[in-house]
């Protein structure tokens, strides 16, 4: 039985149409949304750079209440206002109890979280920290402030916003990120991520939506083309060396 889902579906209000030829409602993953229905559990945006996958998970998080550059919904630093206006117009179906916590963790913006993070610990005095493994994000490496993330401050029964989690991290450390994935998903949390993983996006019974130019649609695991360039390569590596390397 699947739990119940903090946000079930997500659609542009009509405001948006008279927007519809600046950015990024002239995107076709904008311009296509219609009704986009999420898994109580994962749900994958996946697409090419410059899709647009990222500018509406950024819109989602921060529809949620979560902060553009990242954090929890107690973090309302901004480094550089960049984020479009999207979330104001978008509608949110979301779910009967709210989430026991929430976090969009960005992998373009995580240093400026790390640093936050930093700050507020100054400031409001020790304790923050201990949630991050007590120790500094900045004195980790990249992917291990991404793991420690992942494995101490996320917890259950919460709703998360991931954009390129395995940007830091190993194909092991990937595998150790799914391992903790899932036993959050089995402790009630929600997910929804952006990723190029196709380690990540394997993960079982996830709804997967492609971005691309014609919109964005539903598509099965081996559908993506991550998997078939991935599994392509993996299957003949000289063969597609010849292909790209000849002159």
């Amino acid at each position: 039985m699947r739990a119940r889902p903090f946000l079930s579906d997500v659609s542009l209000k009509p405001s948006a149409q008279s927007l519809a030829g600046t950015f990024p409602f002239s995107l076709p993953v904008v311009r296509g949304l219609g009704r986009l229905s999420l898994h109580p559990q994962v749900t994958f945006f996946v697409g090419e750079n410059g899709s647009g996958k990222s500018t509406l998970l950024e819109a989602i998080a921060v529809a949620m209440g979560l902060n553009a550059e990242g954090g929890s919904r107690n973090f309302n630093f901004a480094t550089r206002a960049s984020h479009s206006a999207l979330h104001e117009h978008l509608r949110l179906v979301r779910g009967v109890t709210p989430p026991r916590d929430a976090y969009f963790l960005r992998a373009e913006s995580f240093f400026n979280v790390s640093t936050e993070i930093e700050r507020l610990d100054r400031e409001g005095g020790p304790g923050l920290l201990d949630s991050y493994g007590g120790k500094p994000l900045h004195e980790r490496s990249h992917g291990e402030a991404f793991l420690t993330l992942f494995m101490e401050r996320f917890g259950g029964k919460s709703f998360f916003v991931l954009d390129e989690p395995e940007a830091a991290l190993s194909p092991q450390r990937q595998l150790a990120m799914l391992s903790r994935l899932h036993d959050l998903v089995r402790a009630g949390s929600q997910f929804l991520v952006a990723t190029h993983s196709p380690i990540l996006m394997a993960y079982p019974d996830a709804i997967i939506y492609e971005c691309g130019a014609d919109g964005i649609r539903q598509v099965a695991y081996e559908d993506t083309e991550h998997y078939r360039v991935m599994h392509d390569f993996i299957a003949n590596p000289q063969r597609m060396l010849k292909v790209l390397l000849e002159d």
